[in-house]
């Protein structure tokens, strides 16, 4: 689709046209629900996050200041939906869990499509804690400050929680290799 076509639709969006919001949905649900799947437990939670999050980019368009990219804006609104989630899933699950660096374990395993989806699939069974620390960090580039600030928990922790994913993925990786 063309920016131009995009924008169009998005003004209609804040404009509540129900077919402008199903283009945009259609547009982008593919690609968001895989930043959905990095977070989730499951994939019906992952959907679960993706449908909460279009329902805030159509409530909280307002905020949308057309400063940086469309697609980067609800990218970001579908993350913070996620770490919702989290949070309210944090006292049900306790346990931590550590996170590996994206980079270190693509090298590993290659960059071909068949060792991401692999490398994915572990993503996916690191503990809840591990796996968003792993995912902010990792993948969406945050600082451990920022992760401490978003997640309600120190610094210190995310360290932790990153340096154990990384045990923990690295562990699995060389299961697999051999």
């Amino acid at each position: 689709m063309e920016n131009n076509n995009l924008y169009i639709i998005w003004q209609a969006c804040k404009k509540e046209d129900r077919k402008a919001q199903a283009a945009l949905y259609d547009y982008f649900s593919k690609r968001m629900l895989a930043v959905c799947m990095r977070y989730a437990n499951t994939t019906l939670e992952a959907e679960d996050i993706l449908q909460n999050g279009f329902v805030k980019i159509f409530t909280k368009h307002h905020l949308y200041d057309g400063v940086g990219s469309l697609e980067g804006w609800i990218k970001r609104i579908m993350i913070n939906v996620a770490i919702e989630t989290y949070r309210k899933n944090k006292e049900k699950n306790t346990e931590s869990i550590e996170a590996n660096d994206a980079c270190q374990l693509t090298s590993q395993i290659g960059t071909d499509q068949t060792a991401y989806k692999d490398l994915l699939a572990l993503v996916q069974q690191l503990p809840l804690g591990y796996r968003t620390v792993f995912n902010l960090y990792a993948i969406e580039g945050y600082t451990h400050k920022e992760i401490a600030e978003m997640l309600d928990i120190s610094e210190g922790s995310s360290k932790s929680q990153l340096s154990r994913a990384r045990h923990w993925l690295q562990s699995k990786l060389t299961k697999l290799m051999h």
